[in-house]
């Protein structure tokens, strides 16, 4: 069992920068694959950016060259690092684990989620 707690959502303006670090209980979290996904109001949740155990990285296309996600192991730490914010990035951002698949894309891929940190984004 996981507990994911994120934070360091906020107001910023466009073109502004936020990290958001997602802390995880238990022992074995370096094995876990990591990833954020965000809601936007009225629409579905959607993909951001994943982090295998093994360290290899990927994003949607809508954050790739913005967003970089990385983690801390020995903190038992995931961070997404939030830079170029477009009033578009608004939206709940919501930390997911998974021990059982090694890429998280996929909604169904998610054992784990966190309870979200608002990020909004002003033109």
């Amino acid at each position: 069992q996981v507990q994911l707690v994120e934070s360091g959502g906020g107001l910023v303006q466009a073109g502004g920068s936020l990290r958001l670090p997602c802390a995880a209980s238990g022992r074995t979290f370096r094995y876990y694959a990591m990833g954020w996904f965000r809601q936007a109001p009225g629409k579905e949740r959607e993909f951001v950016a994943g982090i295998s155990w093994s360290d290899n990285t990927y994003y949607a296309d809508s954050v790739k060259g913005r967003f970089t996600i990385s983690r801390d192991n020995a903190k038992n730490t995931v961070y997404l690092h939030l830079n170029s914010l477009k009033p578009e990035d608004t939206g709940v951002y919501y930390c997911a684990a998974s021990r059982s698949s090694d890429y998280l894309r996929d909604l169904r891929a998610v054992e784990y989620w966190g309870q979200g940190t608002q990020v909004t984004v002003s033109s």
